[in-house]
């Protein structure tokens, strides 16, 4: 195949070719289905690993590292390494947190704030302060500005509901989070040390138990899954590096940025955070976005 032929593979037309094969191969009988399925297994192990021996060496040489990124932006190779679990894109949750960051400083400057509620069946939820929580022109403005921002970073979103502000409780301060909305009180903000980490499960009323992870590098305190982006090994063990600001999987040495949980060793992959406050002295963990 020539470079102009590679160019134009079309990886809409390859992924229906996997699909439609993923349909007949369930239409086979029991026996030659599960001789076809052990076949593709211990080709895709050995595909796997070829790939993760490609990688480790590109890492390994600074030159290989920026022809590595490059090479990951590439649809076709970005699918194939996805597809072997070894690079994953960020979670929806982080990228509208993001999103939302970048705008915030906007916001700010008019008296007001956003904050992300959670995201659900392709609508993300939030919640304004301030002025653009009034029914100004300058908060419609904003509301529009936050709608944009977040249809931007997440392109498959159908819709961005504001929720009404809950009323501050009569006996406790107003920025404690309420319970109710998936907020954890955990352990004090004293107790986990710089260069350290806290793993705990969280059990929210619905749905499965949580494990999280809460990393301390110089002092800034960040909360995530407690499942590694490369193959969602836990991070129980990992080593903290808190001049540095890093977290480094023991498993397989991924290394994560411990502030947005960005992978330094792998673009693209990405750890699942979790929103994070301190009040009253101990560290509280939203168990879901």
């Amino acid at each position: 195949m020539s470079a102009t032929e590679a160019e134009a593979v079309d990886i809409e037309k390859l992924a229906a070719q996997l699909d439609e094969a993923q349909t007949r191969l369930a239409e086979l009988d029991p026996l030659p289905r599960q001789i076809v399925k052990d076949h593709l297994a211990a080709a895709d192990e050995l595909h796997r690993e070829a790939l993760r021996t490609l990688v480790r060496a590109l890492r390994a040489d600074e030159r290989g590292k920026e022809l590595l990124f490059a090479l990951v932006e590439e649809p076709v190779v970005h699918m194939v390494l996805a597809m072997h679990g070894i690079i994953r894109g960020a979670d929806p949750l982080t990228v509208a947190e993001a999103a939302l960051a970048a705008i915030r400083p906007g916001i700010a400057l008019h008296g007001g704030d956003v904050q992300l509620s959670h995201i659900a069946d392709g609508v993300a939820y939030v919640r304004l302060s301030g002025a653009c929580n009034g029914c100004s022109m300058a908060s419609v403005t904003m509301r529009n500005g936050v709608e944009q921002a977040l249809k931007e970073a997440l392109p498959s979103l159908a819709a961005v509901e504001v929720l009404p502000n809950d009323p501050a409780p009569a006996a406790e301060p107003a920025s404690r989070p309420p319970a109710q909305h998936g907020w954890f009180k955990t352990f004090p903000a004293r107790q986990i040390k710089p260069g350290t980490l806290e793993a705990f499960s969280l059990r929210p009323d619905e749905g499965e138990p949580v494990e999280v992870i809460v990393v301390n590098a110089a002092g800034q305190l960040a909360a995530y899954v407690n499942a590694c982006a490369h193959q969602g090994m836990p991070l129980d063990n990992a080593l903290v590096d808190g001049d540095e600001g890093t977290i480094t999987c023991r498993w397989h040495g991924f290394c994560f940025d411990s502030t947005n949980g960005e992978c330094l060793t792998m673009p693209g992959a990405q750890l699942q955070q979790l929103p994070l406050r301190i009040d009253g002295g101990h560290v509280w963990v939203r168990a879901s976005g």
